[in-house]
């Protein structure tokens, strides 16, 4: 699912800017930039450290 967003919404914004410049909108180099974002974003998942909640003590 991450990918299939970062997908989505990279290739939206790469159409929506290169309209605003006046640029050549491409499919492909929008669609790797994605696969390099997700891998990004994998990446930082891996690195963040998960921290448990802590039990609250009872008396």
């Amino acid at each position: 699912m991450t990918f299939f967003w970062t997908l989505l919404l990279i290739n939206m914004t790469s159409y929506v800017v290169n309209s605003m410049t006046g640029g050549h909108y491409d499919f492909a180099s929008a669609s790797i930039l994605s696969v390099i974002a997700t891998l990004v974003i994998f990446l930082i998942a891996k690195v963040i450290p998960i921290e448990t909640a802590a039990e609250p003590e009872h008396h």
